[in-house]
C-alpha cells in the first residue's frame, strides 16, 4: 500500500495545516519523556493531549466532511510522518468519521495497525475503527477469524479487542473462541487483551464470563484470568 494513499485535496489541506501547527507547539523535553514512556517506538513532538486536540480543532476548522478516500489518504499520510502525535491525529480523525468508512477500509486499518505498532494506537483502532467496520458489515467477521490466528501479535490483539464496545451485540461465540484459541500465547499484550475483552464483556454478562474462565483456568494465563475477573 502506498504511504500517500489516494488523491485527496482535503488531506493535502489538512496535512499542510497540521505540519505547521503541531511543530510550532513542540516541547523537546516533553518529547523525550513521552518517547521513553512509549518504549521509544516512535519520536514525539512533546505536545500534551489536551493541547494537541485544541490544535487539531484549529487545523480542522472549516474543513468539509470527508469521504472514505479522504480518510484513507489523511491517515496514511499522517502515518508516514515520524512523530507519534501525527498518528494520534489520524486515530482521532478516524474515530470521529468511522461511520463514513466501508468494509473496504479494512486493509488500510490493518496497515495502520501493523506499521509502527504499539498499544497507544492499536487499541483505539481496534475498538473504534475495526470494531465499527465489523458492526456495520458482519461479513467482516470472517476477516477477524483470520486475524485472530495471525502471526503479528497486534493483528491478533485487534481481533480480540474489536468487540470491546459491542456490549449486548457481542458475538459471544467468537469472543470466547478467540480467547480460547490464543490462551497460551506467549506475549504479554495478547494475554492482557484476552483478560481485557473478557472483563469488558463481563459488564454485560458476568455469569457467562465467569463460566468461561472457570472452564478454561488450566489454559488461560494467570494474567488473563486476573484481568477477566478483576471486577467480578
Amino acid at each position: 500500500m502506498a504511504d500517500g494513499g489516494p488523491s485527496s485535496t482535503l488531506a493535502d489541506t489538512v496535512l499542510a495545516r497540521l505540519t505547521t501547527e503541531y511543530p510550532a507547539a513542540a516541547d523537546p523535553i516533553r518529547a523525550e519523556k513521552a518517547a521513553a514512556y512509549m518504549k521509544n517506538v516512535a519520536p514525539f513532538l512533546g505536545i500534551p493531549t489536551p493541547e494537541r486536540r485544541a490544535l487539531s480543532r484549529t487545523v480542522l476548522a472549516g474543513i468539509p466532511r470527508p469521504d472514505e478516500a479522504d480518510c484513507t489518504a489523511l491517515a496514511l499520510r499522517c502515518w508516514a510522518l515520524p512523530e507519534r502525535e501525527y498518528h494520534y491525529f489520524a486515530v482521532d480523525y478516524l474515530r470521529k468519521h468511522a461511520g463514513r468508512l466501508s468494509s473496504g477500509f479494512l486493509p488500510t486499518a490493518r496497515h495502520l495497525i501493523t506499521t509502527v505498532p504499539w498499544w497507544d494506537t492499536v487499541d483505539l483502532l481496534a475498538a473504534h475503527v475495526v470494531g465499527a467496520l465489523v458492526a456495520a458489515d458482519p461479513k467482516l467477521k470472517r476477516a477477524m477469524d483470520d486475524w485472530i490466528g495471525d502471526d503479528d501479535l497486534w493483528v491478533a490483539r485487534t481481533a480480540l479487542l474489536h468487540q470491546l464496545r459491542h456490549k449486548t451485540a457481542t458475538d459471544t461465540d467468537r469472543l470466547f473462541a478467540y480467547c480460547e484459541r490464543q490462551a497460551s500465547h506467549p506475549d504479554f499484550f495478547v494475554r492482557k487483551a484476552i483478560g481485557w475483552c473478557l472483563r469488558e464483556y463481563a459488564k454485560t454478562d458476568p455469569a457467562a464470563v465467569r463460566t468461561f474462565v472457570e472452564a478454561h483456568r488450566d489454559t488461560l494465563s494467570p494474567l488473563s484470568v486476573r484481568e477477566a475477573l478483576k471486577h467480578l
